[in-house]
């Protein structure tokens, strides 16, 4: 689900548009296949779900719009998003403190 890279994490995102709001609802798959399940707001429109999971993002890990940068995924639900200028154990300490 997150990998550290030079550049920051890369997060595997399960995306599930149409939501009444947008918030992270459990894990997607087992093992190394995990994705994170987020239900979005926004419709799978012309780009707008992957646009507010970005804007999303950012404010959820306090990052720039900039620094979230969607990776692989623009068209599908499965989604890989680049969180630049993170580490993976503050990026996991931010969600552990959600899914409580």
């Amino acid at each position: 689900m997150m990998r550290e890279t030079r550049e920051g994490v890369t997060l595997a995102v399960r995306a599930q548009p149409g939501a009444r709001k947008t918030a992270i609802t459990g894990l997607y798959g087992e093992g190394e296949a995990a994705q994170l399940k987020v239900a979005v707001q926004a419709p799978p429109i012309e780009g707008r779900a992957y646009e507010a999971l970005i804007a999303w993002f950012a404010d959820f890990f306090s990052l720039s719009r900039t620094s979230v940068v969607l990776i692989s995924g623009e068209t599908s639900r499965s989604k890989v998003f680049l969180l630049r200028g993170m580490k993976r154990a503050q990026a996991e300490a931010t969600l552990e403190k959600a899914i409580e």
